[in-house]
């Protein structure tokens, strides 16, 4: 059982590439809910829909978000009607959002209604929820709190960040089957999405950072940052605005001590030094699906010598 952590498209570009080199069943992935929130009334959890649409094929590549051969007869009649627009649903994925909406409201868990659409959809792993509770990322920024994706989509992430708070988190549980495929892992993954709004807010979940800590399995992390840069998003920009380096070191620094080995690309050879744990250098931009299942192997053989 390999475990692995994510955000949203970077880390789903891995998890597809680790979905298609192990066997069937032996992938989990644990999603992050930092970024959800509701909008035009509907529950909206992008994170976990990015991975569900990746892992079930139906991803959108040209946009790197949403479902593909999507159309959008929905955001046009609701501009023309003067609703809002600043977040785009596409009519396909506009379903998704609606039924879980309808099925939260009827009481049920989001870790039920994912687990039941991922089979649905045929996603090719299984996608859990951090926690069943809400999680939300706010952000202080040069123009006061904002919550996160009014600021990412709305704003273009263009207002500096100075502060981040992941409200409810203390309070959240994650869910009997996250902490159970924690401490059954053989392996646990940090996919290369963004610390500060993907994989930190899982860690702020009470008992997820000690369960990794505490857990006997090898902890890889791959680099969200290649040569200084971020792939996709606004790594990068955060880091400078925070008052940190933007590279890999700087990345690798922030989990503190929480690894086993780090992969990073092969561009920030000389760079890593002295971090504390094994760094194993490779190609990280996956650009391909060759690209993904190849830095999945490289990410699996370094947890398999880990251990």
């Amino acid at each position: 059982m390999i475990v692995a952590l994510s955000g949203g498209i970077g880390g789903a570009k891995l998890a597809l590439g680790l979905s298609r080199v192990l066997p069937a069943g032996a992938l989990t992935v644990i999603a992050n809910v930092g970024d959800d929130f509701e909008h035009l009334g509907l529950a909206i959890s992008p994170d976990i829909d990015t991975l569900t649409y990746t892992l079930a094929g139906l991803d959108n590549a040209d946009l790197g978000w949403g479902r593909r051969d999507e159309t959008w007869s929905f955001m046009d009649t609701l501009a023309a009607i003067g609703g809002e627009t600043w977040f785009r649903l596409g009519d396909r994925d506009l379903a998704l959002h609606v039924e879980r909406t309808r099925r939260l409201a009827r009481g049920e868990t989001l870790s039920a209604i994912t687990r039941d659409i991922c089979r649905r959809l045929g996603a090719s792993a299984r996608i859990l929820p951090v926690t069943d509770d809400a999680v939300r990322t706010r952000l202080k920024t040069s123009e006061g709190w904002m919550d996160f994706q009014p600021w990412f989509v709305g704003r273009r992430a263009e207002p500096a960040v100075s502060e981040l708070v992941f409200a409810g988190a203390a309070a959240a549980r994650p869910s009997p089957d996250v902490l159970a495929a924690l401490a059954e892992a053989e392996a646990i993954v940090i996919c290369p999405s963004n610390p500060f709004i993907s994989i930190e807010p899982m860690l702020a979940v009470s008992g997820v950072e000690a369960t990794l800590r505490a857990s006997r399995a090898p902890v890889v992390a791959v680099s969200p940052i290649i040569g200084g840069r971020a792939v996709k998003g606004p790594t990068a920009k955060m880091m400078g605005e925070l008052g940190m380096s933007s590279s890999a070191r700087a990345v690798a620094e922030r989990y503190d001590g929480l690894l086993n080995v780090y992969v990073a690309d092969e561009t920030d050879a000389g760079t890593l030094d002295g971090l504390g744990c094994r760094v194993v250098l490779a190609p990280t931009l996956m650009t391909t699906l060759t690209d993904k299942e190849a830095l999945a192997r490289v990410v699996l053989r370094a947890a398999a010598e880990a251990r």
